[in-house]
């Protein structure tokens, strides 16, 4: 071959190959986690991996030591991973370390050191409101605590425990719920595991955060005996993943919400044969209907959901009370409410892979009608009230077809405290002397109600034998 035409072929393989590369398109990079959060309960812990992409994800669990092994397919490893572990709290109750490494090409690793023996489930959630797509793994205890037990139990351990509860602090607002999760530390590459171990399909606990004792007393309403006391269920709307609305000044929802709950809780509790349960008693997220499970569970006798309203006039205020309806809302401004509060299981993300027993629908029974006149009573009695407190924003009880309160045989209310849209409002409801007078306004709403129509011939009251040897209920 002439030296001539060799350069020359040379020269055009060089060429080819600068061209080639100026042309080829950039390197694919790999899914990258923006925000991770950990958000740890009693009845469970959820762990939120958040990205602008799908997560493809492979779960299993290894014994001896108990741990839980999520593996990412595609993730790079950035700073929300590397430092993760930083966000886990000590008093976790199912997690005891966190570490995130390379397990081989193309595969992120998060190993999970376990507390205890647990339940698992992944799933993916598409984007909704703000937030991006989101892997949410919840761990479960293995056998779920029984709330009921766990009440009685309480009662009885504790005795005649003084009475009322002291108030609880001020509950500071919320960072966003899109902020990146708290800058944390690495910890080191997870070692090799065995085969992937199925992971048991979980359902979701109704179980709650231990409750202080109950009271034992008379009640000022006609009292059914001093094992018969009246509960109510008080629950803090949202929380976790769902906060809920926000004000302008930075105030969000699940944390109003649950500052006047407890508040309500501790004034309930200070009453004579009255008894309190939260629904939530921290920040995590709890399906709608997981909460009305949870209170039939508890066999409540009464259920009240607090909440903040909202609206895009920052003008709107006022409190308002609402029960379910049966045929239709009874303004478009209830209609709009109540679809606002039942998006709250997508802000939230309901993991249908754990087939909770709780999510079956409710179906509506001849006993349906009864429980929604009473709910208007209570309703009628708490908004009187909360008219001595703030404006109003009807003068009348509102109903709706709000998810939460589609209990069969509990009346159940809605109360909407304030608008923390309105910046008046949103001050007001970080006030801890304006939550207590809301939480007494409510209180004594319900006292004139059970004044009125005492639940004498609940069908399942909560007792203990006379012997106190053991724990039930009454048939």
């Amino acid at each position: 071959m002439p030296r001539a035409y060799f350069h020359f072929l040379t020269g055009l393989l060089l060429l080819a190959g600068v061209a080639s590369a100026f042309w080829a398109p950039a390197a694919v990079a790999g899914t990258r986690i923006h925000s991770v959060r950990l958000w740890p309960a009693e009845a469970y812990t959820r762990v939120t991996f958040e990205s602008n992409t799908g997560i493809r994800s492979t779960l299993f669990s290894v014994e001896h030591p108990d741990r839980l092994v999520l593996d990412l397919e595609g993730v790079e490893l950035g700073a929300p991973l590397e430092t993760m572990a930083r966000n886990l709290k000590a008093d976790d109750p199912y997690i005891k370390g966190i570490r995130v490494g390379r397990f081989k090409p193309g595969v992120l690793r998060v190993v999970f050191d376990l507390k205890t023996r647990v339940k698992a489930s992944t799933s993916l959630l598409d984007p909704v409101a703000a937030y991006g797509y989101r892997l949410v793994l919840d761990i479960y205890p293995e056998t779920p605590a029984d709330p009921l037990m766990a009440l009685l139990e309480s009662h009885q351990a504790a005795g005649a425990a003084p009475q009322g509860a002291g108030t609880p602090q001020a509950v500071e607002p919320a960072p966003p719920p899109t902020s990146p999760a708290a800058s944390a530390e690495g910890t080191g590459i997870a070692p090799a595991l065995e085969a992937p171990v199925a992971a048991a399909a979980a359902t979701m606990p109704a179980s709650g955060v231990p409750e202080p004792p109950l009271n034992v007393a008379s009640s000022s309403a006609k009292p059914r005996n001093l094992q018969q006391r009246i509960i109510i269920a008080v629950d803090a709307g949202h929380g976790g993943e769902d906060p809920g609305a926000h004000g302008r000044g930075g105030t969000f929802e699940k944390r109003v919400t649950l500052s006047i709950a407890r508040r309500l809780k501790a004034k309930i509790d200070a009453q004579p044969n009255l008894r309190a349960v939260l629904i939530r008693d921290g920040d995590y997220f709890i399906p709608l209907q997981g909460r009305t499970a949870r209170a039939r569970q508890l066999h409540a006798d009464l259920f009240v959901s607090i909440h903040a309203d909202a609206f895009i006039n920052s003008d709107a205020r006022g409190s308002s009370v609402f029960a379910l309806s049966e045929k239709g809302a009874t303004s478009v401004a209830a209609r709009w409410l109540a679809k606002r509060e039942n998006d709250a299981d997508l802000i939230g993300g309901v993991n249908i892979n754990a087939h909770e027993t709780y999510l079956a629908q409710t179906l509506f029974d001849l006993s349906q009608t009864a429980t929604i006149n009473d709910s208007l009573k209570i309703a009628r009695a708490v908004l009187g009230e909360l008219g001595h407190v703030n404006a109003l924003h009807k003068g009348e009880v509102e109903q709706a077809g709000f998810a939460v309160l589609k209990s069969p045989d509990i009346p159940s209310i809605l109360v909407e405290t304030a608008f923390i849209t309105n910046p008046d409002e949103e001050r007001l409801l970080n006030d801890t002397q304006y939550q207590d007078r809301l939480a007494e306004a409510i209180l004594t709403g319900l006292q004139h109600y059970l004044a009125a129509n005492p639940p004498l011939n609940k069908s399942h009251t909560v007792r203990s034998d006379l012997n106190g040897s053991r724990l039930a209920v009454s048939p």
